[in-house]
């Protein structure tokens, strides 16, 4: 009897210990997640009070860098695993070098896509339906912005190595600081200089390249500790990159669904769109949260597979995962709760209200399902797992596409129906499928392969 419970007392403290490791990453990445939105939102707000040309072509400019930073999001997702096992494994010097040849890639990178933005940004523009002054005000902010991509793929890479590093709570600082700054520059810039949108670019190009400054010296100074310099190796350069690849893939068949989405909304006609647009930015922010809980995934099971402790790697995915299905039912309730009057915040038209409140029913029903995917795909890019994920996210996009086909040509027009019948195949069936492609590879522990590296399977 004793013996057992001395068992149980020493697996509860086991228990304690994993959920103060899971909060200590989580939350301070949860306030690092939403730094870039906080700048977007802070330059909307400012350049708002300019004009409604001004905040469109501001608008339409940040889409187009919205979505070249999110298909580099490997980047870190590349990063902070590479980092984590070698750092588990002991090998703190060689986690340092992998992080600084990620942080290479992201310059690199930055620097192309900088130069591509500013040939073909005026004609991306001019496609996307920009014309006469708004053209004008869009092409100012992005080719200005384009000034700070390097710096914003820099902080992205950086941001990797830190997390890989089981620190979270210096990028919450310095995205923090880094805001408040963005906040300062855009007032005394836009208001102070008169520069207009060109001042909201510029102040936010600034405090981004003042972020990449601190994360460069923080990475210099741990690199010098254990006498690693900063020169690239191009072979971990390229491993980095074939890693990325498949990341990058993950990423896109993500970007194609949620285009894919509105591309059908659209055509339903603008209420349906509206309200869509509302639900998917708070299905986007509630997405924050449960990313937050994906990094802690990515860090903690990278360090503990480099480690070679499988049975941690096993506890650790079934307390996150417990987390991600609780949260989403707590999200689910507050959401389900607030449907039908969170729509007053935004517009006062009913119609949009009706759309939006249903909208959210079927977002708030997705919730636990939700968190059981974000935690699972932290898990399975923790574990280095990138070739599987990116195949399933093509898979899950192949089983998606048919049934928004079906919405489409059902004609639901601009209706509470038809948006009813977007969400419910994107929030339960591609979700589900997301969820069950990870949750069928999650069980066979085929992913779980321990030591300091792991090459994408």
């Amino acid at each position: 009897m004793p013996e057992t419970e001395n068992t149980a007392v020493a697996v509860r403290a086991s228990r304690r210990v994993t959920a103060k490791a899971i909060r200590g990453l989580a939350i301070p990445a949860f306030g690092a997640l939403i730094a870039e939105p906080l700048f977007l939102l802070a330059d909307s707000a400012i350049v708002g009070h300019l004009g409604v040309a001004e905040l469109a072509g501001v608008g339409l400019a940040a889409t187009v860098l919205q979505t070249l930073v999110g298909l580099m999001v490997f980047l870190a997702y590349s990063t902070t695993p590479a980092v984590a096992r070698l750092l588990g494994a002991g090998r703190h010097a060689e986690a340092l070098a992998v992080g600084r040849d990620g942080m290479w890639l992201a310059v690199i990178l930055g620097l192309l896509l900088a130069a591509l933005g500013v040939v073909s940004g005026d004609w991306l523009l001019a496609v996307m339906g920009a014309e006469g002054e708004l053209h004008g005000h869009a092409s100012v902010y992005l080719t200005i912005s384009l000034a700070g991509l390097p710096a914003m793929l820099l902080v992205m890479a950086a941001m990797g190595v830190l997390r890989g590093l089981q620190d979270t709570k210096t990028p919450l600082i310095v995205a923090g600081a880094g805001f408040a700054l963005n906040i300062v520059l855009n007032f005394a810039l836009v208001y102070g200089l008169h520069l207009s949108v060109g001042g909201a670019a510029l102040g936010t190009v600034i405090a981004q390249w003042g972020m990449a400054i601190v994360y460069l010296v923080i990475v210099i100074r741990s690199a010098r500790q254990y006498a690693v310099g900063m020169r690239p190796n191009w072979k971990g350069v390229k491993a980095v990159t074939r890693v990325g690849s498949w990341l990058m893939l993950r990423t896109l068949s993500l970007r194609a669904a949620i285009l894919a989405t509105v591309l059908v909304v659209t055509a339903q006609g603008p209420n349906n769109l509206a309200a869509h647009q509302l639900a998917m930015t708070l299905f986007t922010f509630l997405a924050f949260a449960l990313d937050a809980l994906a990094i802690a995934a990515q860090a903690l099971i990278g360090k503990e597979l480099g480690a070679g402790n499988l049975r941690e790697v096993r506890a650790l995915t079934k307390t996150m995962t417990r987390w991600g299905l609780a949260f989403g039912v707590l999200t689910g309730v507050a959401l389900a709760a607030a449907a039908s009057h969170i729509g007053w915040l935004f517009t006062t038209d009913p119609s949009v209200h009706a759309a939006l409140a249903i909208a959210l029913l079927v977002v708030a029903v997705g919730q636990p399902l939700a968190g059981y995917v974000f935690v699972l795909d932290g898990v399975l890019i923790g574990a280095g797992d990138a070739r599987y994920l990116a195949l399933a996210g093509v898979g899950n996009l192949v089983v998606y596409v048919p049934l928004l086909f079906w919405v489409n040509h059902e004609n639901f027009g601009d209706s509470v129906p038809g948006l009813f019948w977007v969400w419910a195949a994107f929030s339960v069936a591609y979700m589900g499928a997301r969820g069950l492609t990870l949750g069928l590879r999650a069980r066979t522990g085929r992913w779980m392969r321990v030591g300091a590296s792991a090459s994408p399977r």
